[in-house]
């Protein structure tokens, strides 16, 4: 005789280490509302590397377009990349992105984003530093590729000061664009205006915005990342502090202004959107009847059934 029930296999030992975290989910979240006790399966590493993933690729692609106009420009003749375009193109890569991989891990691409989310409390502070160091791999990696296929053009694709403009000025300029964007980014997330997805052309026009007034300036980069990644392939620091010191500073005080507009953070619409959706709206290959047998598998059905919470009652991951 046995006291499992038929059907169910018990899990192999290594499992069981496993099994035993998605029980005090469950217990964690026991009485809460399931539009609630779905905000825990964000804290399950199995999503990680498709998170970090989603951060790198997305990254890639931003500093592929921002810094590969200008050393496109730089190979091919000055106004091979015009202007205009060479300010647009991020802003239009970054609403790409937002729209088809911002449900996998909040597509921040950007330290300044990840901090000021963190520190909103829409974002674990936890999982910054693999975030950093994540976007400051995709910068690196698309510079690389860059100069390996059109090789390595000057100083073309860093961000740096106007003529004429100091370093410290060049970072003053940065605060103020960036507090602009993560403003925006924090403003949209919140769900304060009620746009969901759409939140990417408010994003992207920003971004826009901000480039074609700003960037003679600076540079308008309002992301580390997109600055320090090139710096460190190719070697030029030149006022490699502001680029660090402004967007961070920046995002901090939008954080502020995020506090005065509405209050502290940590609304369900915020970090919905600060962490993504994977693993609580969308669970990768499964379907109604195999997240149950996951369940199952898990030993959370018990509690499930005791509970008379059915299929949907539990974080089946």
């Amino acid at each position: 005789m046995t006291s499992q029930p038929s059907g169910v296999v018990p899990p192999p030992r290594p499992e069981r280490q496993q099994a035993a975290r998605h029980a005090e989910v469950a217990l964690r979240s026991m009485g809460q509302p399931n539009s609630v006790a779905g905000e825990f399966d964000f804290w399950n590493d199995r999503y990680e590397g498709r998170r970090l993933f989603s951060e790198l690729l997305g990254t890639f692609f931003l500093v592929l377009v921002a810094v590969g106009g200008g050393m496109v420009s730089a190979r091919f003749g000055g106004n091979a990349v015009p202007y205009g375009a060479k300010v647009v193109s991020p802003a239009l890569m970054v609403m790409a992105i937002i729209l088809f991989m911002g449900t996998v891990s909040g597509a921040h691409l950007n330290p300044a984003v990840s901090i000021a989310f963190a520190a909103r409390g829409d974002f674990p502070w936890k999982r910054v530093p693999a975030y950093i160091v994540t976007q400051f791999l995709g910068a690196i990696l698309a510079t690389l590729l860059l100069w390996a296929l059109i090789g390595k053009q000057g100083s073309a694709g860093l961000t740096l000061p106007g003529p004429g403009i100091s370093a410290t000025t060049a970072m003053l300029w940065e605060i103020v664009l960036t507090a602009g964007l993560v403003s925006v980014i924090l403003g949209t997330a919140s769900g304060a205006q009620q746009i969901g997805p759409i939140a990417a052309l408010g994003v992207g026009g920003y971004i826009a915005l901000a480039g074609l007034w700003g960037s003679p300036v600076s540079g308008a980069s309002m992301n580390p990342a997109r600055s320090l990644g090139p710096a460190l392939v190719k070697g030029d620091w030149t006022a490699w502090w502001a680029y660090l010191a402004g967007p961070i500073v920046g995002g901090a005080i939008a954080v502020g202004f995020a506090y005065v507009l509405r209050g502290r953070g940590g609304g369900r619409s915020g970090a919905a959107a600060a962490r993504g959706t994977l693993g609580v709206d969308w669970h990768p290959a499964r379907g109604r009847d195999s997240e149950f047998r996951a369940c199952q598998e898990f030993m959370v059905w018990p509690m499930t059934m005791v509970m008379g919470l059915g299929r949907k009652g539990w974080p089946c991951l």
